[in-house]
């Protein structure tokens, strides 16, 4: 018998009550992002930073989250906790035409059973973007060559919770064969919410010294270096920036606003900003990050570009 997606077995700690609350956003979500495609012409969403991961992992990420206020400094009420098939329905009833499973290892020896389930999850969901990952670890190339062999389209890179440096030499050949593949790495490296050892603009830019043709893509803006990344993308075309978690009033109330001043400079590049929302584990409905970028004034051409053709260009869908 099928299951009603609010009310499923979303772990301990989740009640029927929270997952059924999930269920109800998404369903008024749904129509919210539809008039904001109407509004704006735009044909769909691309959405280059939504997570899909093993649920174990899931879990553990939904309960870090869920401790999050004596880290941050505030709670991270994750809104969207339904089950897997009812997440994937969600995105799709938004408006979301393609979108990623960036997942990612906080230790070694994680990586590769965690690209072979992502290999495994884009096969049965073909609008999902085939996502693969790396740690710094001896076996860091051959697991990229490996998920790339499997059809790989785009790499999650996060500097934060991995905890690494990006020119660690485990990582030289990986770089390497990312640069010369030519395909994009979705990279966590801004300080925010909480700065970790190799966070900030500093080791990225050194990285695309060794590295000049690689694709990478800074996740959030590069929240909160939002000048020192946008300083790095006019310097480097290989430089693109997404807007994960940017301009929705939990991030601008918390302390790292995007500067006012820096977004005719956000409008220049418009052409490399792409759409990322970090869905599931937000802790506001899908809608609010989509009207979000619509109240930065930056106009429908910018929003058809961002929400859509860049990374319709990028990755060819």
């Amino acid at each position: 018998m099928r299951r009603d997606p609010a009310h499923v077995d979303a772990g301990p700690g989740v009640t029927q009550d929270m997952t059924a609350a999930g269920a109800a956003v998404a369903g008024t979500d749904a129509a919210r992002a539809r008039a904001f495609l109407e509004r704006t012409g735009l044909p769909g969403l691309i959405d280059v930073h939504t997570h899909f991961m093993p649920e174990r992992l899931l879990a553990a990420v939904r309960a870090y989250f869920d401790a999050a206020g004596p880290l941050i400094g505030r709670p991270w009420p994750i809104v969207y906790r339904q089950d897997e098939q009812a997440r994937v329905a969600a995105l799709r009833s938004f408006g979301v035409g393609t979108f990623t499973a960036m997942l990612y290892p906080h230790k070694p020896g994680m990586a590769r059973s965690l690209n072979d389930w992502a290999a495994e999850f884009a096969a049965r969901t073909p609008d999902c973007l085939h996502t693969a990952t790396f740690f710094a670890e001896p076996s860091a190339a051959a697991d990229v060559r490996r998920a790339l062999g499997q059809g790989a389209r785009v790499f999650k890179c996060h500097l934060q919770v991995g905890d690494f440096d990006p020119n660690d030499r485990l990582l030289d050949e990986a770089w390497g064969l990312l640069a010369e593949a030519g395909v994009p790495v979705v990279t966590h490296c801004g300080s925010g919410p909480v700065a970790g050892r190799y966070t900030g603009p500093g080791p990225v830019g050194v990285l695309l010294t060794r590295h000049p043709r690689l694709r990478l893509v800074v996740a959030h803006l590069g929240m909160p270096e939002y000048t020192e990344f946008l300083d790095l993308a006019e310097r480097r075309d290989g430089v693109l920036l997404d807007t994960t978690m940017a301009f929705t009033p939990f991030i601008e109330n918390a302390g790292a606003p995007f500067p006012r001043a820096e977004l005719p400079r956000l409008r220049d590049l418009g052409d490399r900003v792409l759409l990322g929302t970090d869905f599931p584990n937000i802790p506001y409905s899908y809608a609010d990050a989509l009207e979000a970028l619509e109240r930065t004034g930056l106009g429908d051409h910018w929003l058809q570009a961002v929400c859509h053709h860049n990374a319709g260009r990028l990755f060819a869908c």
